[in-house]
């Protein structure tokens, strides 16, 4: 459900706002009859898990190939030698 109300009413029913928001509702607040903000419940998201990709990569030099030496040349390239 989407309700519209002007800003002065918005901040006299806040309260009210916030409850309907958090019963899955939606506020619009508007200036002029022009909608600015709109309010919405924040979706908690879960928490990450530490290593959930652990083993299923490999990084260069530690169980794979190791990595090569960088070229001379490009060393000197970049280094504006």
């Amino acid at each position: 459900m989407r309700a519209q109300f002007n800003i002065h009413e918005a901040k006299t029913r806040l309260s009210q706002l916030i409850e309907q928001v958090e019963t899955g509702g939606e506020v619009v607040i508007a200036r002029a009859g022009i909608p600015v903000v709109r309010l919405v419940r924040i979706e908690e998201k879960p928490p990450r898990t530490l290593g959930c990709l652990q083993g299923r990569f490999n990084l260069p030099g530690r169980d794979g190939p190791p990595i090569p030496p960088t070229p001379d040349d490009f060393l000197d390239a970049i280094q504006g030698s």
